[in-house]
């Protein structure tokens, strides 16, 4: 049986990879992580309680254990693949390290993104770390033979988040109930941008098919779904799912992110490097490499899992009165800009 260890394994998308491998028994799973979250994993999944920071104890725990594969799903600065170099170089045939379809240049040459697509993003210093990674290993690989898959997930989402435009620090949930309270909510642009949304069991059957592929071996790899939906009919399926009206204010991107500056919110990065950008994605390179990638979960059925799970769940509903004070002040301002002679 092949052998895995996931450095994470317990986020929005790693879980999805750690239960669909564990559920059929191809693959040896280990995560390595401080263990938050350890109550979600598989009975038949090894853990390995550690911070990965902590490199003597990383060697102490992995022993002199060849990987099939190593994946990193919380690597966001170069400082933190190199480590994984030292820790992994010898000790695994292939090693996938996450990205961000947000490297991508930005603002977008052409609305069709492939792998071979510019990376660059000015507005956004989390994408421009993970092009530095990127550029580290794909170095290490070509001089080194270091065995690396780079993969760029777009908006990926699970059961316990709902994708929206705009929110806050505590996340999706103050958006959600001002839609079913029937309060407006923002949108950016005209809320005709184009947007991706991929379901985590769909990310991670693509993911899955590149695991132990030597055609992924020196590639960088996107995962997405097929389906895109302007950001008006993300927020109107949100409301559907709801039972109620979307009361939709459109507020330009540039907009948000000089006000939000002032109240700490990073709309520079979050929309004008990213979600404000209309882009849509050609997977041919993913279908290849791994042929089982499909859209199962369209985001009209996604919602509703996510919903189901937000509503009966207490703990995800966390309020965030500071976004909404936020929320009311940019609309009262957009209203009153429509008065002006």
């Amino acid at each position: 049986m092949r052998r895995i260890l996931m450095i994470g394994g317990t986020g929005t998308i790693s879980t999805a990879i750690t239960k669909q491998l564990a559920a059929e028994g191809l693959w040896e799973v280990t995560v390595l992580n401080r263990g938050n979250r350890s109550d979600i994993l598989p009975d038949n999944v090894r853990q390995l309680k550690v911070d990965i920071d902590d490199e003597e104890r990383v060697k102490e725990l992995t022993g002199e254990t060849v990987w099939d594969a190593v994946a990193e799903f919380i690597g966001f600065v170069p400082a933190q693949v190199e480590r994984d170099v030292r820790l992994f170089a010898g000790k695994t045939r292939q090693y996938v390290y996450i990205s961000s379809a947000s490297a991508y240049i930005k603002p977008c040459r052409n609305y069709l993104i492939s792998e071979g697509t510019t990376l660059a993003n000015p507005y956004w210093q989390y994408s421009r770390d993970k092009i530095a990674c990127e550029e580290y290993l794909m170095k290490e690989y070509r001089e080194n033979g270091f065995p690396v898959t780079i993969v760029r997930p777009s908006h990926t989402y699970d059961e316990r988040n709902i994708p929206v435009a705009v929110h806050g620090k505590n996340g999706p949930w103050q958006v959600i109930d001002r839609i079913r309270k029937g309060k407006p909510v923002i949108i950016p642009g005209d809320g005709t941008s184009l947007w991706t949304l991929t379901f985590n069991r769909d990310f991670a059957r693509g993911y899955i098919g590149l695991l132990g592929n030597p055609h992924a071996i020196g590639e960088a790899v996107q995962i997405t779904g097929d389906e895109t939906l302007t950001w008006d009919q993300i927020h109107e399926t949100i409301a559907q799912a709801l039972d109620t009206e979307l009361h939709a204010v459109h507020v330009p991107s540039d907009f948000l992110a000089e006000v939000g500056r002032r109240y700490g919110y990073d709309y520079a990065g979050e929309l004008l490097g990213d979600k404000a950008r209309s882009v849509v994605f050609d997977n041919q390179k993913l279908k290849r490499l791994s042929p089982q990638m499909s859209t199962t979960v369209p985001f009209d059925e996604g919602v509703r899992i996510a919903l189901d799970y937000i509503l009966s769940h207490p703990e995800s509903q966390r309020p965030d009165p500071d976004f909404d004070a936020f929320t009311e002040k940019v609309i009262q301002a957009m209203e009153s800009a429509k008065t002006m002679v």
